[in-house]
């Protein structure tokens, strides 16, 4: 009986040992622990974070309105004199180039604002080598009283057959005779009225209302455009109407003065900003019309430096003005560059080149043309 309990306690406590075993078998083992860096190493690459980008909502951009283009109203084309809308009816008739006198006491000039291009040259190397003007008129049917009118020299001859013009002077040397004799040349000399100014007789000739009809008239000279008008439909290359030319090359150099080394009358021209156009000045004052005190302006001013043949003791010359790649000046808008001039014949136009050799482009406007004799071009003074 004692060994039956001793049995029954050795096979129990078997048992209970199987069990335990058994229990532990199915428990989930244990995690092991999370090792942790105690420093960063030497190779470690910081994380970056990505941020978003922060959204930014940009201004609209205001558009500037497109310039429309000028619309050239009916019954208008642009004058070959200034690029400027003329009515339609002029189209064909010749302009008129107008010899005035610069001497002092021929002052106040008389309609010369009214000039579409005006050219003025040395009338001779006597008497402090005095100029005169001759002025292009296009519309010259508008004029009211224009001079005072003085004698002409052949340089303004070979100019205006450039614009197949009618001269109008009082006279000359006759040097002026084999020019005024060639078939491209028609003129009118001495045939305006006088006007008592209480002056000398040679400062009193002016052109007044109905002169220029009558020697139209009375002479049979055409007012139109003839055979000898040159073959170029544009003297002038003008930017299109409304458009500015700014002179912004490299080349290009401030143009706000122009000082002209022409003697007895020592002119300057001053760019006006509020007019964009350039004032002229001589006799130490601005230029005033006689007439309505209006001031003589350019929005052009082109310089040519040329060579002068005397032809006597007494200062009677001609400019070379046929002559090619000669240097000059080309000036608009407060700037100015250096270009070079060629006429290759009596009715060739006179053409300006730029500093690569293409054909400039003029502002529209009026234009002011002086040609510089060769031996004071280098006193041209351009600057602010």
């Amino acid at each position: 009986m004692k060994k039956t309990r001793i049995l029954a306690a050795m096979l129990a406590a078997v048992m209970a040992f199987s069990l335990a075993a058994c229990s532990k078998e199915n428990e989930e083992p244990e995690e092991e622990p999370v090792q942790l860096w105690n420093k960063i190493p030497e190779d470690a690459q910081p994380v970056q974070e990505e941020v978003p980008e922060e959204v930014v909502e940009e201004e609209p951009v205001e558009e500037e309105p497109e310039e429309e283009a000028y619309v050239l109203p009916e019954g208008m084309y642009y004058s070959e004199t200034t690029g400027e809308p003329i009515s339609e009816e002029l189209r064909n008739q010749r302009p008129v180039s107008i010899m005035v006198d610069d001497d002092e006491r021929a002052l106040p000039h008389f309609g010369t604002a009214d000039t579409d291009v005006l050219y003025e040259l040395i009338n001779s190397m006597a008497n402090n080598r005095v100029t005169r003007y001759m002025c292009v008129v296009k519309d010259w049917g508008k004029l009211e009283q224009f001079g005072s009118i003085r004698s002409v020299r052949p340089t303004n001859i070979l100019l205006n057959a450039e614009w197949n013009g009618v001269l109008c002077h009082d006279g000359g040397p006759f040097y002026i005779n084999d020019y005024l004799n060639k078939g491209y040349t028609d003129h009118f000399s001495g045939t305006f009225s006088r006007v008592n100014n209480g002056k000398a007789t040679e400062f009193t000739e002016y052109c007044l209302p109905g002169d220029l009809d009558k020697n139209f008239n009375n002479t049979g000279v055409s007012r139109s455009y003839n055979s000898h008008k040159p073959d170029d439909d544009t003297h002038f290359n003008f930017i299109e109407y409304g458009k500015e030319v700014t002179l912004d090359s490299d080349d290009s150099i401030v143009a706000t003065k122009v000082n002209l080394p022409h003697w007895h009358n020592k002119p300057w021209l001053q760019f006006n900003e509020e007019t964009g156009t350039y004032d002229y000045y001589q006799y130490q004052e601005v230029h005033k019309d006689g007439a309505d005190g209006r001031i003589l302006s350019f929005k052009n001013v082109i310089l040519q430096d040329c060579t002068i043949h005397q032809y006597d003791e007494n200062g009677y010359m001609i400019y070379n003005c046929i002559a090619e790649k000669q240097p000059g000046w080309y000036i608009t808008n407060g700037r100015a560059i250096p270009i070079t001039w060629s006429k290759f014949g009596d009715q060739d136009i006179t053409r300006y080149y730029d500093a690569n050799g293409n054909e400039i482009t003029l502002n529209t406007g009026k234009t002011y043309i002086t040609l510089i004799s060769s031996d004071v071009w280098g006193d041209v003074g351009i600057g602010g």
